[in-house]
């Protein structure tokens, strides 16, 4: 018998990372947050995408969706936003971890919702709708952002008021913070809109770009200028496939990490 017959067989290395949970947080009864222990060697973008999920029941393959990772690239601890679904095979059980309980991660983060993927411009829009406001809760809270743009729009659209998570965030905690707080206090807006609810300003938000609503409430010129005006798009797909027709009309053209342009959207999550 030869050497290499007795040597053992290499230990696969895991895709995933096991995280420990830190905390968890219940918007409503169908959107809730979490915080896990960021890996030393776990480096991502702003906007970034990463596999999340947990074990398999009864020894199956672990059951894993992609997530937006809300925490900016240079958190110590990394945030998600997610919605829950009763019978969702990974949301069912997701949504009742808590601080102590370990979750999955996959080891490569990736997406075109960065700063990377447009080129220089004055205004940046970051539309979303739902949990689609995740990647903005980090684009927003990266310095590279307010270096880059002179002002940014958090656009967060929804069905009813109480589904606008981190609304208090965007309205007043942001600005408190140590490392970009002047500058949202200056240069970002945060504009939500409700469409199944009374509101200030109601619908969705293409409905309010067509009619110029959108523009006369933030008191801009109506339209998107494509020589200033970049986009992020992420959220419904019937809102990602509409908003990025309307960005097209007004001669944006999109982009991505191999060309850079005027907007990006997030097709691993439009399918």
């Amino acid at each position: 018998m030869t050497d290499a017959a007795l040597s053992p067989a290499p230990v696969k290395a895991s895709p995933f990372n096991g995280l420990e949970v830190l905390w968890v947080r219940h918007w409503t009864d169908s959107l809730f947050s979490f915080g896990v222990k960021r890996p030393e060697d776990f480096r991502f973008r702003s906007g970034e995408f990463v596999m999340i999920g947990l074990p398999g029941e009864d020894g199956g393959k672990p059951v894993l969706r992609a997530y937006s990772i809300a925490s900016p690239c240079w958190a110590e601890e990394l945030e998600f936003f997610s919605i829950k679904v009763a019978d969702g095979p990974l949301t069912s059980r997701l949504q009742k971890i808590q601080p102590g309980d370990t979750v999955l991660m996959g080891k490569k983060p990736t997406g075109t919702l960065v700063l990377d993927a447009l080129t220089g411009g004055e205004r940046l829009f970051l539309i979303g709708t739902g949990t689609g406001l995740a990647p903005w809760l980090s684009v927003a809270r990266d310095p590279e952002t307010y270096s880059r743009f002179g002002h940014v729009y958090v656009i967060h659209t929804v069905r009813s008021v109480a589904d606008l998570a981190y609304r208090d965030f965007f309205t007043r905690e942001i600005h408190d913070d140590p490392l970009i707080g002047d500058e949202a206090k200056a240069q970002l807006t945060y504009y939500p809109t409700v469409t199944r609810e009374a509101f200030e300003t109601p619908g969705r938000i293409t409905d309010r770009i067509k009619s110029g609503d959108f523009f006369r409430d933030l008191g801009l010129p109506e339209g998107f200028d494509p020589a200033r005006d970049r986009a992020m798009l992420c959220g419904s797909m019937a809102m990602i496939k509409e908003a990025g027709e309307l960005l097209e009309t007004y001669g944006l053209k999109e982009g991505s990490n191999a060309e850079p342009a005027d907007y990006v959207l997030e097709r691993a999550f439009v399918g």
